[in-house]
């Protein structure tokens, strides 16, 4: 077992979520502090965009333009020269908020969503995942997950990895050339632990951010872990990058509602350095 410690490279957030590595920098949804961010390697901050429906999963499609998860009003927004505009409504399919997505190669977006609200304490029900194309077509490409959160894309782009949070497992799916999911399998079950964000190296382990548990994992497929990562409050999301992305962005901050997350501000952006590279998406 490796175990690697951290150091701030950021502080002062409201709830960070959702990091990207993308040109040289590292965007962030700053969920309750409704905007996306970036940081440099040095710390260097820079506010992008402010989405009022609080922001959650990043990525770009192939021509540049970035994509943003609009949470609460259930919409994938797309960041064009004239500003932000809608590109694909999702409150017909989501039963309830979206939250983390991945972007493919071609710029197809997976979404997932709470599935419930888990605001009144309502009964954990499972939910689906949504695909959206370029042109803004939209359909289910898979159901019966629990709380479909962080996702990666293996290299190849042939298969997908789910972190189901309320499941306590990741899952993966083979990617047909259409986009469409299929072969459900189970790649890793999670003992005392659950993913929230996850990303993928260059040995084909992924990383996932564990709150409960307030730590990093980098896990193997069938379940074994063999690297930790330790983190004072909770582990939210996890992203390889830098320059030869062997930095490893851990995003973390207390567990709490809006309003106190909002003035507690104790959201922080903490690197380590890792062994094996970044691979994949996103």
């Amino acid at each position: 077992m490796v175990h690697y410690e951290t150091t701030v490279l950021l502080d002062g957030l409201a709830f960070p979520e959702s990091p990207r590595w993308h040109g040289g920098r590292l965007w962030f949804s700053d969920m309750f502090g409704d905007e996306v961010r970036t940081v440099t390697m040095v710390g260097a901050v820079e506010t992008v965009l402010h989405v009022p429906g609080q922001p959650s999963g990043l990525g770009w499609l192939p021509d540049g333009r970035m994509l943003v998860v609009s949470m609460h009003d259930r919409r994938l927004l797309r960041l064009d020269r004239t500003g932000l505009t809608t590109a694909a409504e999702l409150g017909d399919l989501a039963p309830w908020h979206c939250n983390d997505m991945v972007v493919d190669a071609v710029g197809r977006a997976y979404i997932g969503n709470f599935g419930f609200d888990d605001t009144q304490k309502d009964a954990v029900r499972p939910t689906v995942l949504i695909m959206v194309t370029p042109d803004g077509i939209r359909r289910v490409v898979a159901d019966d997950l629990l709380f479909p959160n962080g996702m990666a894309i293996t290299p190849d782009g042939g298969t997908l990895i789910v972190g189901e949070s309320y499941g306590r497992r990741l899952s993966a799916f083979s990617i047909a050339a259409d986009g469409t999911l299929s072969d459900r399998r189970t790649w890793a079950v999670l003992k005392g632990a659950t993913a929230d964000g996850i990303c993928l190296d260059a040995e084909g382990a992924v990383w996932i951010a564990s709150p409960i548990s307030a730590e990093c994992l980098r896990v193997v497929e069938g379940g074994e872990i063999t690297s930790r990562i330790a983190v004072k409050t909770q582990a939210i999301a996890c992203m390889l990058g830098g320059p030869d992305r062997r930095t490893l962005f851990v995003l973390t901050a207390p567990l709490a509602r809006r309003d106190k997350a909002r003035r507690l501000m104790q959201g922080r952006i903490e690197i380590a350095r890792v062994d094996i590279p970044g691979a994949g998406l996103p």
